[in-house]
Formats: C-alpha cells, structure tokens, sequence
C-alpha cells in the first residue's frame, strides 16, 4: 500500500548562517513543504486513529516550520548537529516523517504509525538505522541530556526543541543554569501555543513565561510569531550566530489552521479522524482522505473465563469513587487537597474538578513539587493530600516520597497506566517500577502500595483506606480490566465484600500448586486456571491487592502447595516476584518456585504488549505445565 501524498514533492533546503532572510525561491519552496509535512502528520495521524492506536497530532504539526528552518541550517554546513532533539516527546510524529525524508525509511513505514512491531513508538526510542537519533523519554527530561552532547561537540550549535509545557518541568531549570554557567552552544527552539493536556497555561500558572523565565536564567532570548516565516528564520538564525545558550520563544495557536482543534487542549492528542477528512479534503488530498475512510477490521475480542464480558477503567473510576467520598465530608476544603499535574483526564481526576471544585489545583506539569504540595498540605492530623499522574513518573518523585514520610504527611497518590498493558507510548511509559514507593525504613512505616483487581474492588479498597494515615499509593492500568467473578458467576468483589487491609484473597482454591497475582494480570492467570481445571489440574489462585505487606497466613498456604508462581506486569528485577520467594524461604518453604515480569522493551502497539513480554494466557499455562512436570 502506497503513502497516498506525493513526498517526492518535498525539496530539502541549504541555509547560511550569514544570509539575513529568505529569498523568494527559498520561501516559496519553504512554505510549500511546511504544507507538505503538515498535511502528511494529519494524514498519518488521524490513519493510527482509525486503528485506535491514538497518535498526538497537534505538537508535531506545530513545529513542522521551525524544524524545517533548523534543517535547512543542517544541510547548509557542518556547524550545526544533525540531530533535531525534542524534548516533548508527543511530536514524535515529525521525527518519524523527517527519518523518511531523509532516506532513512520509505514512506509506507508512515501508515504503521504506532502498530505492534512496526518500530514508531508514541515516543522517540533511539535507532540511527532507522533514523532516529535519541530517546526522548519523559516529557522535559532531555535538556540536561543535551548539555552533555554540547559538551562532547564543542564546535557545533545544537537544536533543541520544547514547549512551554515541556519548560515547566524543574529538571529544565536546572538544565537552563548549566547551560549558561557553560556557555554551551544550545539553541531552544520553544513552541509557546498555550497549550496542555489539559488546559491553557496562562489561565491554570499565573506568572510563568518563557521568555522571563529563559531571561532569568541568563539566556539570550527573543520572541517571534510562529506563523509568519520571515521573522522565524531570522530570530532562529540570530539564536544560531549568538555566542553561547539562546532560545526562540514561538507564539502559535495549537494546530492553527486545523478546525476544531485549533487552540484546543485536545489539538495535544490525536486528531478526531472526521476533522482530519475534512481538512485534507479541503487540501485536496482525496487518496488520503479515501484511505481514512475505509473501515479497519475490528479485532477479535477475547473472552476470559472466570471474569464478566464488560469492563471498567479504574484510572477513570478512582476520581468517581474519591468525588463520592470527599462530598461525604464537612467542610471537604479544609481536610483535602486534590494537586493534578497535567493528567486529570488520564488518572480520573477531571471528575473531582467537576464535582468537589473547591479541593482541587490544576498544578502544571511539575510532578516533585505536585507530589510534595500534597504531602505538605497532609503533614497535618485530620488533612489530606491527594495527587495524580503516570506510574512511569512515579520514579520522578521518589526522594519527595521520602520527604513526606520524614513529615509524617498522609498522601493518596493515585498512579495510573501502571505495567505495559496498551502502552503504545512505549518503554519510557512503562509504569514498571511501582515498588519503588516502598523504600523507608520498616520501623513505624505506614506505606502501603493497593492494586486492585477491578473497579469494584478500587472502590472498596478506597473506601476503606480513605482517611488512614502514611502514604498510601493506588495503582491503575490505561487498560480497563473485566470484573473478577465467583465460581457460581457472582461478581468476586460486588455484594458481600469486604475489604481487609493486609490480606491476600484465595480466588480459587487449589490442590497442585498456586499463582499470585494482581491487577491486571489476576483476570488472565483466571482464564489459565479454569482452562486447566476442564484437564484435570486443580491450579488455585491468590489475588495479592496489598503488595508490599506479607499475609503470614496466605503465605503458609502457597508455601505449603507443590508450586508457587508469581505473575505481574512490574519489572521482574523490581516487582513482587523478587520478593515473595525470599519470603518463603525465610519461613521454610520450598515449594517450586518461579516468577514472570516484564523484562524487555516494549514494542509498540497496545494489547500485543503483555504476550510480548511472554504472559499472554498460553504462555502462562506452558509455565505452569512446566513447573508441574519438572
């Protein structure tokens, strides 16, 4: 299948640094390829949408004239790095478009935007043969990273692209005195389109902009309009010729000139595909617009035995459950504080905004200080902090983790898209290290790390845990997750639980050896037991739902059973597995003993990424038939 826009129309550029501005010719040809690259991103784009493989259009279409501008500087001699550094990962989109216009790819790659095994992330992962030259990690985490390839290329300028999102994060600062205190050659080419996940900078932080902000730290920096190409390239070839640190603060509307999105917080995502057909049709791109409009084949839905057909998110359902408690108490502002970063939609706290208003802080992208404010308001008896964001980020946070333990604060933090499950942002999103949290000392500690199972069990989990005091950390997957069921067919977790704190639960009992499991891996190591019950093997299952507190009496009975196997999607050098054997060995048992975990990178796609770790469902039965005739 051919990409169904002509880039052979692409003309790549030369630039001097010496040349004052553009000539008619450079313009023209210049503006005709910003077209050109802005139309395939929202081709490209919107196509992974149709696949439900989402794909963030708007960042990549913003900087598409700034890049094109730094590569023509790129290709006009060797004083610049050929490489164009981002540090919002999102735009990912235009580093797979350039690695294509650069020979690196050919242009089919494009239509497998973020698919399984296809190799275009949600993020940039390095991979020079491909064309992609460094990995972007988390958002604003690349600046530092890029001080030290100035200091190892003294005598080249290095772009680096940002954002006023991808700046408000603290490792910046620390980036921006460094890089002046240096004097390293780092030009910061930042689009300002008042944009974030979600909201609009100027309405949620008062007092923060770039260019005061970049000035403080002592960079040489200038403003420019984003959209009118001549003062672009002469504020980015006046940040080139400038001795030392510089930065192009760029003003734009997100996604301007793409209808129902221009401007927007939801411009940041993935274009909705009927916008897209709209805007190429108006572009007069009918071959593309022909493609998004044939319907994907639907993929199979697989039906696990032993949990319900409808699912819930509990990422989603922790701010429904956290709204419902907080309404329940008096005066809720003066007892919670509910501190966002950026995230409210993707950890559930969009609906504590809507609902209790007056608890809750949109905080910006700034994780350590989020975290620690919430711990701050919490360090008093009778209050409470709660706080949100990836469990990717949690590693972000850690020594604030510390901070407030040291402070005796009483922290709800809500972790969302833990483990791998539908991570097609890939590896730097794997929330893979959850047990991290856990690191104070055990005298006096009161950390305690819930995964629940499904979204009932969330609710009964937060319900009880609500005004206990520590720290106490609720993980979630992007993924929704089916509704663990009894023997009989009754929801394991509906009416007549009950939470108890500290406490494994036998999901099923069994007689040749036991898996324990959580989150979501408990529903498909179900599916295994009950398909290997109809062979005659009675497999019992342990839902562990406190993961870092020992249940002595469950303990007892898994070290007692033939075998015990532990599955989880947490890092198998960091996660439960590591330790529950320790555990039974320094009690006396010796049952044989295995674990599985992720241990590899990702790659790409959504449900394909637990078989790709080696857990799909047959997997874990050949594991434990193994185990069994070992």
């Amino acid at each position: 299948m051919n990409f169904p826009i002509d880039l052979s129309a692409y003309t790549p550029l030369r630039f001097s640094v010496d040349q004052q501005g553009l000539d008619l010719e450079q313009r023209t040809t210049l503006i005709r390829n910003i077209n050109l690259v802005r139309d395939s991103i929202v081709f490209f784009t919107a196509l992974a949408n149709t696949k439900g493989l989402g794909g963030h259009t708007g960042g990549a279409y913003d900087i598409v004239p700034e890049l094109l501008i730094a590569d023509g500087f790129i290709k006009g001699g060797d004083s610049c790095y050929p490489v164009y550094f981002d540090e919002a990962g999102h735009r990912v989109a235009i580093q797979y478009l350039m690695a294509v216009l650069n020979g690196y790819q050919p242009a089919e790659a494009l239509l497998h935007y973020r698919e399984f095994g296809k190799g275009l992330y949600g993020h940039p992962e390095r991979n020079e043969a491909e064309g992609v030259f460094f990995s972007s990690g988390r958002l604003g985490h690349l600046w530092s990273h890029v001080n030290g390839v100035a200091e190892a290329n003294p005598s080249q300028k290095i772009f680096l692209f940002g954002s006023d999102g991808s700046q408000q994060e603290g490792d910046d600062a620390e980036a921006a005195r460094y890089a002046v205190a240096r004097k390293l050659n780092i030009k910061l080419l930042l689009d300002d389109n008042d944009v974030t996940i979600a909201g609009h900078p100027t309405s949620y932080m008062h007092g923060y902009d770039l260019l005061r902000t970049l000035s403080g730290h002592g960079l040489a920096v200038q403003s420019c309009q984003g959209e009118d190409i001549d003062s672009l390239f002469a504020s980015i070839r006046q940040a080139i010729a400038h001795d030392g640190p510089a930065a192009v603060v760029i003003k734009r509307k997100m996604a301007v000139g793409v209808a129902g999105i221009e401007g927007l917080p939801k411009g940041h995502d993935v274009i909705p595909v009927p916008m897209a057909i709209d805007y190429l049709t108006a572009k007069g791109h009918t071959a593309a617009v022909a493609m998004l409009q044939q319907v994907p084949a639907k993929a199979t839905k697989t039906e696990y035995r032993g949990s319900s057909t409808e699912s819930a998110k509990n990422r989603d359902e922790f701010g429904r459950i956290i709204s419902d408690l907080i309404k329940g108490l008096d005066n809720p502002a003066s007892k919670v504080l509910v501190v966002d970063s950026d995230l409210e939609g993707s950890c559930g706290l969009h609906h504590i905004r809507k609902n209790c208003p007056e608890v809750y802080v949109h905080g910006g992208i700034m994780e350590r200080n989020n975290f620690s404010v919430a711990a701050g308001f919490g360090s008093t008896s009778g209050k409470q902090g709660i706080f949100g964001t990836f469990a990717a980020f949690q590693e972000m946070v850690i020594s604030e983790i510390t901070m407030a333990r040291l402070n005796q604060a009483n922290v709800l933090a809500h972790f969302s898209h833990s483990g791998v499950d539908d991570m097609a942002d890939n590896t730097c999103h794997f929330g893979i290290n959850n047990f991290f949290a856990d690191n104070g000392l055990a005298e006096h500690d009161r950390t305690r790390l819930y995964f629940p199972a499904d979204a009932l069990q969330l609710k009964a989990i937060l319900t009880k845990v609500f005004h206990d005091q520590g720290l106490r950390f609720v993980f979630s997957t992007r993924s929704g997750t089916p509704f663990i069921l009894r023997e009989n067919g009754e929801k394991f977790f509906g009416d007549g639980y009950t939470f108890s704190p500290d406490r494994d639960e036998v999901i099923r009992e069994g007689r040749d050896g036991y898996i324990v499991s959580y989150g979501e891996m408990l529903y498909r190591c179900l599916h295994v037991v009950e398909l290997l019950k109809d062979e005659g093997i009675q497999l019992g299952l342990i839902n562990k739902p406190v993961l870092n507190v020992i249940d002595e009496a469950m303990l007892a009975k898994v070290g007692a059973s033939p075998m015990a196997l532990i599955i989880e999607t947490q890092n198998s050098k960091t996660g439960l597995g590591i330790r529950y054997g320790s555990w039974l060995l320094e009690r006396g048992f010796t049952p044989k003993y295995a674990y599985m975990g992720t241990w590899k990178d990702g790659a790409g796609g959504l449900s394909e990424q637990i078989p790709y770790q080696g857990m799909g469902t047959e997997a874990i039965r050949d594991k434990v038939l193994q185990m069994l005739q070992g």
